[in-house]
């Protein structure tokens, strides 16, 4: 080989070995606006947010994840995990010492300052409806240099919500519904996600979607509404009979109630890629109501 041809061939090496890396670098926009730039795709991530680590897990890359927030418990793998705090008190030490290659963390997170001053990379996301959620499934994936495992992902999760909804009784469609999420009471309105799948599923939320996502209601305001249905933790739909007034709730006196037991209610109040169990169990619980009424 002559000298020239030489240069020209390792030149094509050197370009060929430039392109692949640049090739594996990952640049993604998070809910900040903020461009992220990794030279690689990550192979060491704290995830600060249950539905961020949910969403990595059903990405088929639990095994990047070295810590997770404390309230991460799905799926196995994630519960022996470090747990490095919550929202508000992430410990940002510990986080630092496991030498993540990413945070994934909600935009709310007071986390994010310190970690990005300690030069840790972050990707700030936040899902509050399934079209965030779907968003950021698919960014989710773009940082794990997985485009394409993204849009596959959402489209599991849809074929899902809709074989649900396919299962929910026809004497059911159209009834009201009060889903609450806290017995201050808070319900879950159109707004949230919440809302949205039981839109989906044919329900009519007695909570517009003017009140916001996730409104704290007078009791009254249920009580006028008389739902034909009541969901809540099983807990909750328990000890509702109790409060004052509350028995004069139709759907609590036939029995048209869904109490849902602590795993399946995690399930129904986090937006990320559950949302296909999600319907189900409440598809599930809405099968058994409509054969009671048969």
């Amino acid at each position: 080989m002559t000298m020239a041809r030489w240069r020209v061939s390792m030149l094509g090496l050197l370009w060929a070995a430039a392109a692949g890396m640049a090739a594996a670098a990952v640049q993604v926009t998070d809910d900040r606006g903020r461009m992220l730039t990794l030279p690689v795709p990550p192979q060491r991530i704290v995830s600060l947010l249950p539905s961020l680590t949910e969403t990595v897990c059903e990405l088929q890359a639990c095994g990047r994840l070295v810590g997770t927030d404390r309230f991460s418990n799905w799926p196995e793998a994630a519960r022996t995990l470090p747990k490095l705090g919550g929202l508000e008190d992430s410990q940002i030490e510990r986080i630092a010492a496991l030498k993540p290659d990413l945070v994934l963390a909600a935009v709310s997170a007071r986390a994010i300052d310190r970690l990005e001053a300690l030069g840790v990379p972050v990707l700030a996301l936040e899902p509050r409806n399934w079209a965030d959620t779907k968003r950021v499934i698919e960014r989710v994936a773009h940082a794990l240099g997985e485009p394409a495992a993204g849009p596959a992902l959402v489209a599991r999760i849809e074929s899902r919500i809709v074989a649900a909804a396919a299962r929910v009784p026809t004497a059911l469609r159209g009834h009201s519904v009060y889903f609450e999420v806290a017995a201050n009471p808070y319900g879950a309105g159109e707004a949230s996600y919440v809302g949205e799948l039981l839109a989906r599923l044919g329900l009519v939320n007695i909570v517009p979607a003017s009140m916001g996502p996730f409104p704290q209601l007078n009791p009254e305001f249920v009580l006028r509404a008389q739902p034909a249905l009541v969901m809540g933790t099983a807990a909750a739909v328990a000890e509702m009979p109790g409060r004052p007034g509350w028995r004069s709730l139709v759907a609590l006196q036939r029995g048209q109630v869904c109490g849902f037991a602590a795993g399946p209610y995690d399930t129904l109040v986090r937006p990320g890629p559950r949302l296909g169990d999600a319907a189900e169990v409440i598809a599930d619980c809405l099968g058994r109501l409509g054969s009671m009424r048969r």
